[in-house]
């Protein structure tokens, strides 16, 4: 199931300014061609790619990407699996992104270590205005860094 295989969202129409999804089992194939396709998008300011067993590569290339976006306001990536590495290239993306003001990364496994990442990067982003990380099992050492 690779529904985002050959999908360039740089050839959408510029009024074209949410994408919706979730529940398509993209993977990490998909979430890279989305990366791929985000880093010249200057339209899309929303994007839900919830629940779709994104991993960690497919995570890293979307952090990747929004360190060269800066329309996406908000992205919804709840229930996935892009672990510590994935919230990792996020949290670097949040040091230079500065139109990103929602992001849900929910039930994402990114534990203590990416937590501390995050957490590191909001002492610098100035964007981001609602973050969820509902059950990362972050522990009480990401809890006090956030």
């Amino acid at each position: 199931p690779h529904v985002c295989m050959g999908i360039e969202m740089c050839f959408l129409p510029a009024d074209f300014f949410f994408l919706g999804l979730w529940g398509n089992g993209i993977g990490d194939s998909g979430a890279i061609a989305i990366g791929k396709s985000l880093e010249t998008n200057n339209s899309l300011t929303k994007l839900k790619l919830n629940w779709n067993l994104i991993g960690s590569e497919g995570g890293i290339a979307i952090g990747d990407a929004l360190q060269h976006n800066f329309t996406l306001t908000s992205l919804n990536l709840w229930d996935n699996k892009i672990g510590a590495s994935g919230a990792e290239r996020l949290a670097d993306a949040l040091i230079v992104n500065t139109s990103l003001q929602e992001l849900n990364l929910s039930y994402n496994k990114i534990g203590a270590e990416g937590a501390n990442r995050i957490a590191n990067a909001l002492k610098i982003n100035k964007s981001l205005q609602n973050l969820n990380l509902r059950w990362n099992n972050i522990g009480p050492q990401g809890g006090i860094a956030i």
